[in-house]
């Protein structure tokens, strides 16, 4: 019994960790950046980033923005409206310009700013991404160009297209991701990029949709741990991943492919909620039942669209999209059953059958999950979004 104990305020300690970083908006987001290289001698960036996080320094060393010292600061700017985050925006212009580094056969060359367009505040729970756009000329000749974006200013991902304009011709090379403070490799800007191999694509879109779900999808870990704390036997839970799986598939490729769109302000809270139903229905019912099928359906319904926000920030290979989207759900699977396999590691293998069971530990959990998911559900509210929304 002492085990079981000390098992439960582990878990418990856990899931109440998850309390403060509950806002979506405390996720630090990558940059993108794109750099077409034109025939005629000029280039143009595409930098689309958070410019709060810019103006804050919150970069991915915080998990979570509230951990930053400067977290009002970075909370108080998102709430701004365009022109005014603009003007607050114009000091940190030669920083940026001064920090970044683009080089041609390893030349430095400086460019200017020419645009920035910042989204209305719209729904503040998620990051504000803005696009900055940059200009300039690069040598005559030039055979490739490398470029650099500090880690003060976050993870990023960066791709090179290749413009004639004449020929109405254009070649985009793939994403590199960088995650550390390094240069980028450098891209041919004289021959066509080599385009990565299936076994590269699907490798890469299984670890993403992985790492969505570990470490970084809490409220997906809630769920499918709220599942599997109703099913003290396999074949309800399979019942129940099978419902999920499947419809969270069906919305994340109508979500990826343009055809299905909600608000965040919407999908975000109702995302929460689910948790918190699951956690309560956990409580009152001992056995399946054909509601909570289609219930879990549902809420699959929800959580496919937000896994598709995350696959449409990473980028999709125009040449492998079915390959990126198949891939991209395996890694997700795969985390849903790392999360079962370690939940039936800490519980299910050593107690699961015994009477005390949903007693001493799926009541207390699936109470446990449902408070905390009931205030990510009061957090993600915002109410000025949701009337803009109405209306």
């Amino acid at each position: 019994m002492a085990v079981v104990v000390r098992l439960l305020a582990l878990w418990a300690l856990g899931l109440l960790s998850c309390l403060p970083g509950v806002s979506l908006s405390d996720v630090v987001k990558p940059a993108l950046v794109e750099i077409s290289v034109y025939a005629d001698g000029h280039y143009e960036i595409e930098l689309r980033a958070s410019i709060e996080a810019l103006l804050t320094g919150i970069n991915a060393r915080y998990k979570n923005t509230q951990e930053a010292p400067n977290a009002e600061e970075y909370d108080d700017l998102r709430g701004l409206p365009p022109a005014a985050l603009r003007k607050a925006f114009v000091p940190f212009e030669p920083t940026l310009l001064r920090l970044t580094a683009l080089r041609f056969d390893g030349q430095q060359v400086v460019p200017r700013i020419t645009e920035v367009k910042i989204p209305p505040r719209g729904y503040t729970k998620i990051p504000r991404i803005s696009v900055i756009r940059l200009v300039g000329t690069y040598p005559e000749g030039a055979k490739s160009l490398s470029w650099y974006y500090p880690a003060r200013f976050g993870d990023h991902a960066v791709r090179v297209r290749q413009v004639d304009r004449q020929t109405q011709e254009y070649h985009w090379s793939d994403w590199q991701w960088i995650r550390d403070d390094s240069v980028s490799r450098p891209f041919s800007i004289t021959e066509v990029a080599n385009r990565r191999g299936l076994a590269e694509v699907v490798k890469e879109y299984i670890e993403a949709g992985f790492n969505h779900i570990l470490p970084r999808g809490l409220d997906h870990i809630l769920f499918i741990l709220g599942l599997y704390l109703f099913a003290a036997r396999i074949r309800p839970l399979l019942w129940q991943v099978t419902m999920f799986t499947l419809a969270h598939t069906i919305t994340l490729g109508l979500a990826v492919y343009g055809w299905l769109q909600l608000p965040e302000a919407v999908v975000q809270p109702l995302i929460a909620l689910s948790i918190a139903y699951v956690g309560v229905e956990n409580i009152w019912h001992r056995r399946l039942q054909k509601s909570r099928l289609a219930l879990v359906f549902g809420f699959g319904l929800l959580h496919g669209i937000g896994f598709a926000s995350m696959l449409e920030e990473f980028g999709m290979p125009k040449d492998a999209f079915a390959t990126a989207l198949v891939s991209f759900n395996v890694g997700v699977e795969l985390g849903q059953l790392a999360i079962i396999a370690v939940a039936w590691a800490l519980t299910g293998l050593w107690f699961g059958r015994r009477e005390w069971y949903r007693d001493l530990v799926v009541v207390p959990l699936s109470l446990l999950i449902s408070v905390v998911a009931l205030y990510w559900f009061w957090d993600r509210l915002e109410w000025d979004a949701l009337r803009a929304v109405v209306s």
